[in-house]
């Protein structure tokens, strides 16, 4: 919800059931979207960051987006919160059926690759997308 004020409990309130509906299979996905699973990263009652799961591949997430994706802010990083939030959604990739995952990163973000290469990641190849130069690896469940 580009521009609203998750600060107001009503608006993050209609933001948190957006993003449940995302994970509801017996709910369609808007066009050009998928079915995904979001959850927060916390230490204690702090928001350090952010992990996806996306059900299935497009042929824009198998080019450039992948089906995982995560954030943490600037001030918990470089302690392995990434890492950690990764190998816990690999097993929730599994429960879905998958039998393995497309993770992208940025070709010059050393520390997503090296978090992806952690949890087993294999480099396929890096590409050039619409969203930039983009490293693109697989992670076998």
């Amino acid at each position: 919800m580009p521009g609203a004020d998750l600060d107001d409990p009503a608006v993050f309130s209609v933001w948190v059931e957006r993003l449940r509906q995302q994970s509801d299979r017996s709910v369609a996905p808007r066009d050009g979207r998928v079915h995904a699973t979001h959850w927060w990263i916390v230490e204690g009652d702090s928001y350090v960051g952010a992990i996806d799961l996306r059900h299935r591949l497009t042929a824009f997430l198998l080019h450039s987006g992948g089906q995982i994706g995560y954030s943490v802010r600037p001030s918990a990083r470089r302690r392995g919160l990434a890492t950690w939030a990764l190998g816990a959604v690999l097993p929730e990739a599994r429960a879905l059926g998958l039998g393995r995952v497309l993770i992208t990163c940025d070709d010059d973000n050393a520390a997503s690759a090296r978090t992806i290469e952690r949890n087993g990641g294999v480099l396929e190849d890096v590409r050039t997308t619409e969203q930039g130069v983009k490293r693109r690896y697989w992670i076998t469940l």
